[in-house]
């Protein structure tokens, strides 16, 4: 993404550029290194420590580093309580858990993602300038994903559905179906609202809505009903904060792009339409992946029930599971194609981040977690009603855009995946945008301890 002024494109300085904002690079890697396919016919490479996780790990070194170095700035005591009191919910979970040794694993993926993550992205990004390079590098990878998803459904080598291999899944293969879906959800919510920044320039913009359209398609061709959901929800809440003038330019050219790609070209036209039914056929005629998502539902909040405080434990939902759903769930779902052999992939969360979260952690967890993220929408909401940091309304657009998508998504999806380390990313661009001082813009919040003042909160 551009950071030129408006109407002035400066030549690129890329060994500059680097020296300056070398400590992103990692953030970077920890966004761009899920390009990286998995190996084919692994389908618990989920549950391993990928690239990107890798890169995370070194981003939270760095600016641990950066830290002791003194060179990033204080976090002020909102950040702290909002970024730090998941990681007492967590620790009561553990320690609470019927096997804590057991749920040791998830503590230290639960502290990466909604604590380290998102407090090294606060305090690494300095301001617009560095915001806008992250929030890109969303935009890439989802291009990239995206046109791996297009081949696959047009040469019939992704994942199985309905019988043929034709759903788009990107290198992320049959054993993380909603991983393509997700980046490239991510992708055109930045694309959409670096479409209707007005402080950017005329030329980003275009390019940005022109990223936007092109998303659509691979989006459609995921057939994820949930990833479906959440960029509407999300790309509606952008176009009406930035304004119904701007929204409904946007709108229409989505919705023409729909039109185009599913009604004129009959791109997965039927197997669309099947899709957006089978959302509002929950009691009459529900598919076995709906019956399966209410059941798992069903079993989560049964969990709570017995134990309302601080849950079953961490890691605890599969061994609670079949105590607590009842006979209408299913042994698995079935995985197949993009260099896949057909496995049967048990059910192992309840599909719903909330639910998960009070079934494991009970309500200790959910207060601390959620109650954090409720407290972050509602400052980054007021903030940009309020018309703070003018000049740079587009990080607020793109930071509340993607935190509405996650919160959204979280009512049929939870953590799992490779693509997990970005929730901590963008839990942390909502933080970078909605804690600081509201009388300035994060890059005006005060000089960097121990080393220079950060550059115009413009990034211009």
């Amino acid at each position: 993404m551009s950071l030129a002024a408006p109407g002035h494109w400066a030549r690129p300085d890329v060994p500059g550029t680097l020296r300056r904002h070398w400590p992103l690079l990692p953030l970077a890697a920890t966004v761009l290194f899920l390009l990286a396919p998995l190996p084919a016919g692994d389908a618990t490479a989920s549950g391993k420590v990928g690239p990107a996780d890798a890169a995370s790990l070194l981003l939270v070194l760095v600016c641990a580093v950066q830290a002791l170095r003194g060179r990033v700035r204080a976090l002020t005591p909102l950040g702290v309580l909002v970024l730090g009191a998941p990681a007492v919910g967590l620790a009561v979970a553990t320690v609470t858990a019927g096997d804590p040794y057991a749920a040791l694993p998830g503590f230290v993926r639960y502290l990466q993602v909604f604590v380290l993550v998102p407090a090294a992205v606060v305090l690494l990004v300095r301001d617009a300038r560095e915001f806008r390079i992250a929030a890109g590098c969303f935009v890439v990878l989802a291009l990239v994903q995206g046109a791996v998803g297009v081949v696959q459904y047009a040469t019939h080598t992704g994942a199985s559905y309905q019988g043929e291999d034709i759903r788009a899944v990107g290198t992320f293969g049959p054993g993380d179906v909603m991983g393509m879906a997700t980046v490239v959800a991510y992708g055109l919510v930045v694309a959409t609202a670096a479409a209707l920044a007005p402080g950017l320039p005329p030329r980003l913009r275009r390019i940005s809505a022109g990223c936007a359209l092109v998303l659509v398609l691979p989006l459609v061709l995921s057939f994820s009903r949930g990833a479906w959901i959440a960029t509407l929800g999300a790309a509606l809440l952008v176009m009406a904060l930035a304004g119904i003038r701007r929204a409904l330019t946007v709108l229409a050219a989505l919705a023409a792009a729909g039109v185009v790609l599913v009604g004129g070209l009959g791109v997965g036209s039927e197997m669309v339409a099947e899709r957006l039914t089978s959302i509002t056929q929950v009691s009459s005629a529900p598919d076995q992946s709906v019956t399966d998502r209410y059941t798992m539902w069903a079993a989560a909040e049964s969990m709570w029930r017995e134990r309302p405080a601080a849950g079953v434990g961490l890691k605890g939902f599969p061994a609670h599971r079949d105590g607590h759903a009842s006979l209408g769930l299913s042994s698995g779902s079935d995985t197949a194609g993009a260099g896949q052999a057909y496995i049967r992939q048990p059910l192992l969360s309840p599909h719903n981040m909330y639910l998960l979260i009070l079934s494991e952690q009970g309500l200790i967890g959910l207060v601390a977690l959620v109650g954090g993220w409720a407290a972050l929408l509602v400052a980054g909401l007021r903030r940009l009603a309020s018309g703070t940091g003018a000049r740079m309304r587009d990080c607020g657009l793109i930071a509340t855009g993607l935190f509405v998508w996650q919160l959204t998504d979280f009512l049929y999806a939870d953590i799992g995946g490779p693509s997990t380390v970005l929730t901590g990313v963008i839990i942390g661009l909502a933080a970078w945008w909605a804690l600081t001082s509201p009388g300035t813009s994060p890059g005006d919040a005060g000089p960097l301890r121990g080393g220079p003042a950060p550059e115009s909160s413009s990034g211009r």
